[in-house]
C-alpha cells in the first residue's frame, strides 16, 4: 500500500522523540545519587521539577519535529493513523519500556488531532501489551538468606548498597535495624530457615531521603520492606528507619508524595514488583510514585472507563461544601473526584479561571511533602450520559455550561482535573470520637506546618478544603488560593488606636493584597469554641506571625526542611 511508507516513517519518528525523552528522563533520574551524596537538597528540588516539565517539553519538540518533516496534512489525514499505530507495534515490541511507549504514541496522536479522532484503531486506548504477570520473576532484584542470621543478612545488605560517603556509625545501625526487624516480625519467623529478604537492586530516592525497598517473606506469609537512608551533612550516612507495616509502606509511595527518583530498567517488572508487596495500591498510583505520571495517567483512564462499562455506578455530586471556584463530583464506586472549573466565582473569590489553572499545575511541580493530593488534568472526557445522576448533570451544566456539554446522548467534559477521593475534614470530625477528633486536629496542624516547611501558603486553610485519607492522615485538596510562602507578609495586628476602632466594622489598619494576619485565625478556621481550644493547645503557635516570619527566613536562607514520610523512632527506643 503507498501509505506504508510513511506510516513506518512517522512511526519511527514518534519512537525516536520517546528515546529521546527516555535519555533525559534517566539523565536527571541517574543524578540523584550524586545528589543524595553530595546532600545537595535544592538541586534535587530542582531536578524533580525539571523532569517533570521534560515530558510536555518533549511532546512539544517531537510534534514540531513531525510537522517539518512530514506534510500537515499527510499528519492529519485520520486514515493513515491505524497504519502508524501497526508500525509502530513492531518497533516497540522487543522493547522493556513498551507500555511507556505506548502512552507517548497517545500523546503524540492527541498534539496533533483533535480528540473526537481517540479510538483504538488510531491509538492505544487499551494497551496492545501483556498484562502484569504477579508471578513472574522480577529483574534487577537481590535476594538475602537470613538462615537465623537476621544481622549477618543486614549487613551483606548494606554492603551491596555502599556510597561514596560513609555511614556515620553503621556498625550501631544494623544493631538498631536487626532489633526493629525482631520487633516488627514474629519471633517464629525470625528463626524461619526459608526466610528470604528480597530488595530492588537500585535505590529509591526522593528529597532527602534514600529508600531500600523489598519484601520479607517465607513459604506462607510476606511483609513489606522499606529502609530509609538519611545523608546527615558532615556525618555520613545514617540508616532512619526500617518499616515492614504494610500501610506505613503505603503512606510512603502515597499519592500526596513527590515523585520518586529510581533506575528501573523494566518499568512494568518493577510495578508488578511493588504491586505484589502493597496489593491496595492501584498500579496508575505506582506508576505515578515513580515518576512515569502520563502513564499513571494512562492506567487511571483505562480503569475508570472498564469500572463504567462493567458496573451499574453513575456520576454523583461529591459530598461537602459547595466550592465557590470548583465544583466537585464522583462515582460512588471508583475512589476519585473529578473538579471542573465553574465558569461564575463566588465575588468573595479574587481569582480568575487562569489563576486556577496555574495553582493547579503549580502543585504538580512543588513538593507535596505528604500533604496534598496529586492530581491529574484531562481534556475532552466523554461520557454516557445514561452514566450521570440527573440531579448531578443539571447542576454541572448549570455551574459549568463552557465545560460541560451535553451532546446527546453523550456529556462531554471539555476540561477537569482528577483528584484521589477523601473524606472532607469538615464532615470527619462531626462524627469523630473523641479520640479520633483529637489526631485528626493535631494532624491537620502538622498539614499546614509541613505544608509551610515546603514553602507553601495554602491560602484558605477552612477544614472543608482538607480530607481524610483511609490512613487517617489529613490532605489538602483546594488549590485555588496557595501561594509560595515566602510570597506572604505575615503580620500581628496594629494596637487599636480607640476603643471604638475594635467595634467598626471595617479595620482601623490597612492591608495589602498579601497581607496575612494570623490571630485572626482561630476565629476563622473554628465555629465550634471546643476545637478552636484543643487546636490552639496542639498548634497555638499558628496563630502568631513570629512563626510564620521564621519559616520564611530558615527558607530563604536556603534551608531545606525536613518532612519525613514515616514515622520516626529513636535509636533509644529500638535498643531498649
Amino acid at each position: 500500500m503507498p501509505k506504508q511508507k510513511p506510516a513506518a516513517d512517522i512511526a519511527a519518528a514518534i519512537l525516536a522523540g520517546f528515546d529521546d525523552y527516555r535519555e533525559d528522563f534517566r539523565r536527571i533520574t541517574n543524578g540523584a545519587r550524586l545528589r543524595f551524596e553530595k546532600a545537595q537538597w535544592q538541586e534535587a528540588q530542582q531536578a524533580s521539577a525539571e523532569r517533570i516539565s521534560l515530558y510536555e517539553q518533549k511532546v512539544a519538540k517531537t510534534r514540531l519535529a513531525l510537522l517539518e518533516h512530514f506534510q500537515r496534512e499527510m499528519l492529519l489525514e485520520v486514515d493513515l493513523w491505524p497504519l502508524v499505530k501497526s508500525a509502530y507495534i513492531g518497533l516497540i515490541d522487543p522493547r522493556f519500556d513498551d507500555e511507556l511507549a505506548e502512552t507517548w504514541y497517545n500523546s503524540i496522536f492527541c498534539s496533533l488531532l483533535s480528540h473526537d479522532q481517540i479510538n483504538d484503531g488510531n491509538m492505544f486506548v487499551h494497551t496492545t501489551r501483556p498484562s502484569l504477570r504477579a508471578s513472574a520473576p522480577v529483574p534487577q532484584t537481590r535476594s538475602y538468606h537470613p538462615h537465623g542470621n537476621l544481622l549477618k543478612a543486614l549487613e551483606e545488605i548494606f554492603e551491596d548498597n555502599r556510597f561514596e560517603v560513609g555511614y556515620e556509625n553503621l556498625e550501631r545501625d544494623l544493631l538498631h535495624l536487626e532489633r526493629q526487624l525482631r520487633v516488627c516480625l514474629p519471633d517464629w519467623v525470625c528463626k524461619d530457615p526459608d526466610l528470604c529478604i528480597e530488595l530492588f537492586a537500585s535505590r529509591l530516592y526522593r528529597n532527602k531521603g534514600a529508600y531500600l525497598v523489598g519484601r520479607i517473606y517465607n513459604r506462607d506469609e510476606q511483609w513489606p520492606l522499606a529502609i530509609a537512608l538519611l545523608h546527615l551533612e558532615g556525618q555520613g550516612i545514617k540508616a532512619d528507619a526500617l518499616i515492614t507495616d504494610e500501610a506505613e509502606v503505603s503512606i510512603i509511595f502515597s499519592f500526596t508524595r513527590s515523585y520518586f527518583m529510581v533506575r528501573v530498567g523494566y518499568p512494568a517488572e518493577f510495578i508488578s514488583f511493588l504491586k505484589r508487596i502493597l496489593p491496595g495500591k492501584h498500579i496508575a498510583e505506582l506508576y505515578t510514585s515513580i515518576g512515569f505520571y502520563k502513564q499513571g495517567k494512562s492506567e487511571f483512564y483505562r480503569a475508570l472507563i472498564n469500572h463504567l462499562a462493567n458496573v451499574d455506578d453513575k456520576f454523583i455530586m461529591a459530598p461537602g461544601v459547595r466550592g465557590m471556584v470548583m465544583s466537585v463530583f464522583t462515582l460512588p464506586g471508583f475512589n476519585t473526584v473529578f473538579k471542573i472549573i465553574k465558569d461564575r466565582f463566588s465575588p468573595s473569590k479574587n481569582v480568575s479561571r487562569d489563576t486556577v489553572l496555574e495553582k493547579y499545575r503549580l502543585v504538580k511541580h512543588v513538593d507535596r511533602v505528604g500533604r496534598m493530593a496529586d492530581t491529574q488534568e484531562f481534556a475532552d472526557f466523554r461520557f454516557p450520559k445514561s452514566k450521570f445522576d440527573p440531579e448531578c448533570l443539571a447542576e454541572l451544566v448549570e455551574v459549568a455550561p463552557s465545560t460541560v456539554v451535553v451532546e446527546g446522548d453523550m456529556v462531554l467534559v471539555r476540561h477537569c482535573w482528577t483528584e484521589r477521593r477523601m473524606t472532607p475534614l469538615n464532615i470527619y470530625v462531626e462524627s469523630a470520637s473523641p479520640a479520633q477528633l483529637q489526631a485528626a486536629l493535631d494532624d491537620y496542624g502538622m498539614a499546614i506546618k509541613q505544608l509551610a516547611a515546603a514553602n507553601i501558603f495554602p491560602g484558605d486553610m477552612l477544614l472543608k478544603n482538607f480530607g481524610v485519607t483511609r490512613h487517617g492522615r489529613v490532605v489538602f485538596y483546594d488549590y485555588d488560593e496557595i501561594c509560595y510562602l515566602t510570597e506572604v507578609n505575615f503580620r500581628d495586628i496594629p494596637e487599636a488606636r480607640y476603643p471604638e476602632d475594635e467595634m467598626a466594622s471595617e479595620p482601623w489598619y490597612s492591608v495589602g493584597p498579601n497581607d496575612v494576619f494570623p490571630e485572626e485565625f482561630p476565629a476563622f478556621l473554628f465555629a465550634d469554641i471546643h476545637q478552636r481550644r484543643a487546636f490552639n493547645k496542639l498548634h497555638g503557635e499558628l496563630f502568631t506571625a513570629k512563626y510564620w516570619k521564621g519559616l520564611q527566613e530558615a527558607i530563604l536562607s536556603g534551608k531545606v526542611i525536613d518532612v519525613f514520610p514515616y514515622r520516626r523512632k529513636e535509636l533509644s527506643e529500638t535498643l531498649q
